[in-house]
């Protein structure tokens, strides 16, 4: 599960184990071929039964350890990082898409006016921001509390009650047409509860005139009275979808957490799948290469065609700077998963890396159909302008290294960059015209910037 920050990779290798972030304001966004596939499951269901097109509607995972996820505008859910760690079920998780996708369509990211924009609407932002402490304890805890009362009296104020019933309501519909059980939506809202509890929160009367959101305890019993009532409340949940997800969380956390608390949770006792994958960044994050290349084979032993087993091996083996070593599974990966943009581009890198010339016109078709299919990966942008560099085609380089830049918020570089392809490309081609494109959004960005002086 290669998983990487692209913002924090603009002109480094990836990080560790492929893992990719995308800019968001301050924050990251976490990318993984195998992760976006399973979210992509989790949700389809639910988009559908909201009325929305699922290749219209993107599930992003943040980088935050808080408990939290939320809407900003548009057809996007942000889950955190945090959520899936505190999530113990496929279910839980689903509970929370299926309420912020009735943030969707009750476009309240929109209508609230009073709050600064990409300001988040969040099943988790709760009364006076406790549940969002999540993580961390004591003064940082109260600290966290404290900024979530500020919010809620202010800022966030403007995010009524209503909108939060109504985006309740409209989950519990969604997971109801979805034929999923809301018991899951129901134990995550009691884990919220718990947190509350955790902080030192205990509701008091009058609280409910303050919050943004209705009571915790209140909306526990408004939904399970909903969900109780739902011919799915006692299916089980989905045996596979569970499968996958222990999996992925196991993998997040092996890359998130500090390598002595994955080695406490998944020791070497341990010979699960989620374990192995948990170890296997533990190790690479310490440069333990040797024991996290048999973390990897251990996983292959369980599946050899597992295209996630094959990136991570591939992967292990390219930062270990064996890039020839790492072609053969990351081929394969590609080749298993249909040319997955995230999948090809550190497929591409390993060819890049090997330097070796004859590697390079396959690196420039891979690394060209990722970006097809994936424009908005800036990684991706400046491997290709790398091998295009490595060709002489300095134009087409440049054009990428445009992509990179304005993707990546570096609008004086991706304005010099497109004017500099403009000159070497053919008036009038599709690659001129792309990058007269990033020359006009580089150059009304910069011009928004120096107003907001």
């Amino acid at each position: 599960m290669p998983f990487a920050r692209i913002a924090a990779l603009v002109l480094s290798s990836l990080a560790l184990l492929g893992w990719s972030a995308a800019p968001a304001s301050a924050q990251s966004i976490l990318r993984d071929a195998e992760t976006e596939a399973l979210l992509k499951d989790m949700s389809r269901p639910l988009i559908t039964a909201a009325g929305l097109d699922p290749s219209h509607v993107d599930i992003v995972l943040v980088n935050d350890s808080s408990v939290n996820a939320f809407v900003a505008g548009g057809q996007a859910v942000y889950v955190n990082s945090g959520l899936i760690n505190q999530a113990d079920t496929a279910a839980e998780v689903q509970g929370v898409i299926a309420h912020e996708l009735g943030h969707v369509t009750g476009g309240h990211a929109v209508l609230n006016q009073g709050a600064q924009p990409a300001t988040n609407i969040s099943i988790l932002s709760l009364l006076l921001g406790a549940a969002a402490a999540a993580v961390g304890g004591g003064e940082a805890a109260m600290g966290v509390i404290m900024a979530g009362q500020q919010a809620a009296m202010g800022k966030y104020l403007a995010y009524s009650r209503s909108q939060e019933a109504s985006a309740d309501a409209a989950g519990a519909q969604y997971l109801s047409t979805a034929g999923i059980s809301g018991r899951g939506s129901v134990e995550f809202f009691k884990k919220l509860q718990n947190l509350e509890f955790r902080y030192g929160y205990r509701a008091q009367d009058g609280d409910e005139f303050y919050s943004t959101h209705p009571l915790t305890g209140d909306r526990i019993q408004t939904l399970q009275d909903v969900y109780e009532k739902d011919p799915a409340w006692s299916k089980p949940d989905d045996a596979k979808l569970q499968q996958r997800f222990v999996r992925m969380k196991a993998k997040l956390f092996g890359y998130l957490a500090e390598p002595r608390d994955v080695l406490r949770v998944y020791p070497e006792t341990d010979n699960s799948v989620p374990a192995h994958y948990a170890r296997a960044y533990a190790y690479h994050r310490q440069s333990q290469l040797d024991r996290a290349r048999a973390e990897t084979d251990a996983l292959l032993m369980v599946d050899p065609d597992d295209p996630y087993f094959l990136e991570l091996k591939g992967q292990v083996l390219l930062e270990s700077g064996q890039a020839a070593e790492a072609l053969v599974p990351l081929r394969k990966a590609t080749e298993l998963t249909g040319y997955q943009p995230l999948i090809a581009t550190l497929f591409g890198h390993a060819l890049i890396a090997t330097e070796d010339p004859a590697h390079f016109a396959e690196a420039q078709s891979v690394l060209k159909n990722a970006v097809a299919r994936d424009r908005e990966n800036p990684f991706t942008w400046y491997q290709l302008g790398t091998i295009y560099a490595a060709n002489g085609d300095m134009p087409r380089a440049r054009l990428a290294s445009a992509e990179q830049q304005s993707l990546t918020g570096q609008m004086d570089a991706a304005l010099m960059n497109a004017q500099a392809a403009e000159t070497g490309l053919p008036t009038g081609s599709p690659d001129w015209l792309r990058a007269q494109d990033i020359e006009m959004q580089a150059r009304a960005e910069l011009e928004r910037s120096r107003k907001r002086r």
